[in-house]
């Protein structure tokens, strides 16, 4: 339960339980000035009858308190995203508000002046809103500074100016800084700062509302309730009385399927191996996400309260995109990764038995065009297992074309390509499998052979996001349940009880042989262990890796570049972790990278790392093989392949 997890932080700054000095709404009104000594009248004084001009600043209002953002949390419990009080520093303006605006102004330079000195922070002083603050809201402190620093609200204690004030507000805070922004996403200010005349059930603070990721999908639950605030004003404009009448009620906590040390070691990992990538690594048994990877990344802290717009800028222009998410809104041509989903149509189908053997030629003409394999030798026949640790191009070219372009897709779809995964975040990408009435529409014909021969090694027209991959390995490896992404698994209150529940939920049975799942299991680990496969930079000691390797050129020709894939699952027999990495290349030097140098070694790095932390059953020692694994051959599909577009 939720209680176990409980930061000091929150508890901290839920109104039930802080006093009352502490209290955002009681210190923002005691930040009023207060009303002097009352003077009896004395025998003889003109005692002036009420009016409108003698009354005019006695008020009595009824204010909205802001309720703290509930947590996002992970899966032990590690915040995510967290409410905190910050305080701001405002101007108290004297009672009663009688300066004409000279006078004001001059009293504001003063004492932002002061302020600037006091806390040393550069604060830009507006005499335009100070003045339209003073004449309608004078009662009220005016913010020159955000979210005082600890040195600063020092500062300040030990200063003690007499016309500058404090005023507690509940502020997000990504405790992480940037690990999961894309997936937390953030909290932004919900409108403008008020400057018009006071107003009954007004917030006395604005809002925070979800601007993207998780932040944006579950605001609702995580808004809490507003409280209440009754506050009065004597004639003279000063405070009279003030009491919460009703304390805000937090916003619920969000429990996310994600693991953060596994997310960290995820980012680590890109961080060093990539400029643009994306990393996912799921639960094959459940479908739940342990990590969703996005680089470059960016720190929400940034947008809190407001991103500046320099800021904003500096992410807008940065031509690497920071602000994308590509772990699940980007989609890439898969390449040969694809060619394990491939394997599977043709052996369940029947069409093809793991025993018979296709020719592995350099190159092959198909409908008139050359289609070649990533390399230019022949490489005799072979079977299915020794085809996919090669990832030879053209073996798969004619299985594609045995099978045929409708019978890959169908299975490509059974796999979760082409549909969203049930992610609960805005705007993920569905990717794209291809079909006849698509080819009609983007290409004026049906599917023939040139697009089986693209389709099986995962180019031409198919599109997949990172998290879809992930997706369908998890399938493999399980045995074939396809399980919707579960990203959270729960909604608590703040007293522990489950709004809602959010159950392992499985997408689609496909059927998969338990010999045939077997032996494609086999034939990707062999990709990873075996001298002639191309994943060997993904080895974990002690650990049987089953992967597949994955290089295809995207973009315009004249900026062409390449995706580099790695993806699979551990320990191939009984898997804990279903994963998949794709590296993008710059347009210089597309052509220098490869799935087995760029991709696997992060895999690697992450499995061992996992591995490295937990048990793992010693698997059977294997005869020695002579050689090196082969590392840096990888299965780049035949330079020109995507122009094939006629029939043989």
């Amino acid at each position: 339960m939720i209680s176990r997890f409980h930061s000091i932080l929150l508890s901290s700054i839920c109104l039930a339980s802080i006093a009352p000095a502490q209290k955002p709404a009681a210190a923002l009104a005691a930040a009023v000035p207060a009303q002097p000594e009352t003077l009896s009248a004395k025998k003889g004084d003109t005692v002036l009858s009420p009016s409108w001009e003698t009354q005019k600043h006695a008020n009595a209002y009824v204010l909205a308190i802001p309720a703290p953002r509930g947590q996002i949390v992970d899966r032990n419990g590690a915040p995510l995203a967290q409410s905190r009080v910050g305080q701001n520093l405002a101007l108290a303006f004297p009672a009663p508000p009688t300066w004409n605006d000279a006078e004001a102004l001059a009293f504001g330079k003063k004492q932002v002046a002061l302020a600037q000195a006091l806390i040393a922070r550069p604060i830009t002083f507006n005499g335009d809103a100070m003045l339209k603050h003073y004449k309608n809201r004078a009662a009220f402190p005016w913010v020159i500074a955000n979210d005082l620093k600890p040195g600063e609200l020092e500062a300040f204690k030990r200063g003690k100016p007499e016309n500058l004030v404090l005023l507690p507000i509940y502020q997000r805070v990504y405790p992480n800084g940037q690990l999961a922004a894309h997936v937390i996403g953030y909290a932004g200010r919900a409108g403008k700062v008020l400057d018009g005349p006071i107003e009954n059930n007004e917030l006395m603070w604005p809002n925070a509302e979800g601007r993207e990721g998780l932040e944006a999908s579950f605001d609702e639950q995580l808004q809490g309730k507003n409280g209440q605030l009754n506050i009065s004003f004597d004639t003279q404009g000063r405070k009279a009385s003030e009491q919460i009448t009703i304390p805000p009620q937090p916003g619920y906590n969000i429990v996310t399927s994600l693991d953060a040390h596994i997310q960290q070691v995820c980012e680590d990992a890109l961080s060093r191996g990539v400029k643009r990538g994306a990393m996912v690594v799921v639960d094959p048994n459940t479908g739940d996400v342990l990590a969703m990877a996005s680089w470059p990344c960016f720190n929400p802290n940034m947008f809190v309260p407001r991103i500046s717009e320099a800021d904003f800028k500096m992410l807008q222009d940065d031509p690497n995109i920071p602000l994308l998410p590509r772990a699940f809104r980007s989609a890439y041509p898969p390449g040969s990764i694809f060619k394990v989903f491939i394997g599977v149509a043709a052996l369940q189908t029947g069409r093809v038995d793991k025993d018979d053997e296709f020719s592995c030629p350099g190159s092959m003409m198909i409908g008139g065009l050359r289609f070649r394999n990533h390399k230019s030798s022949d490489s005799g026949s072979m079977a299915f297992n020794m085809a996919l640790t090669q990832s030879c191009d053209t073996w798969f070219y004619q299985v594609g074309i045995k099978i045929g372009p409708h019978v890959m897709c169908d299975y490509a779809q059974q796999f979760g390509f082409g549909q969203r995964s049930g992610l609960p975040l805005a705007a993920e990408a569905a990717g794209l499998i291809p079909s006849d009435d698509y080819m009609l529409k983007k290409h004026k014909r049906k599917m023939l052979n040139g697009d089986a021969a693209n389709i099986s090694i995962g180019q031409g027209d198919v599109d997949t996001t990172p998290l879809q991959m992930a997706m369908a390995m998890a399938a493999v490896g399980n045995g074939g349940t396809l399980y919707a992404a579960r990203l959270v698994k729960q909604v608590q209150s703040i007293d522990n009880q489950i709004v809602t529940a959010y159950d392992v939920r499985p997408r689609m049975l496909i059927d998969i042989d338990k010999d045939i799942a077997k032996e494609v299991r086999r034939a990707m680990a062999s990709v990873v262990s075996s001298p002639a496969g191309t994943g060997g930079k993904a080895r974990v000691p002690g650990v049987s890796v089953a992967g597949k390797t994955g290089t295809a050129q995207w973009g315009p020709k004249n900026a062409e570049r390449t995706a580099a894939w790695f993806a699979g699952f551990a320990p191939a027999e009984k898997p804990r972790y279903a994963f998949s990495v794709v590296y993008e290349s710059d347009v210089k030097n597309a052509d220098d990278v490869h799935g087995g140098t760029t991709a696997a070694p992060m895999i690697g790095r992450v499995m061992r790392q996992l591995f490295k932390e937990q048990p793992v059953e010693k698997e059977k020692k294997s005869k020695k093989r002579k050689g090196p694994p082969k590392e840096d051959a990888d299965d780049a599909p035949g330079r020109g392949t995507e122009s094939a577009r006629r029939d043989d």
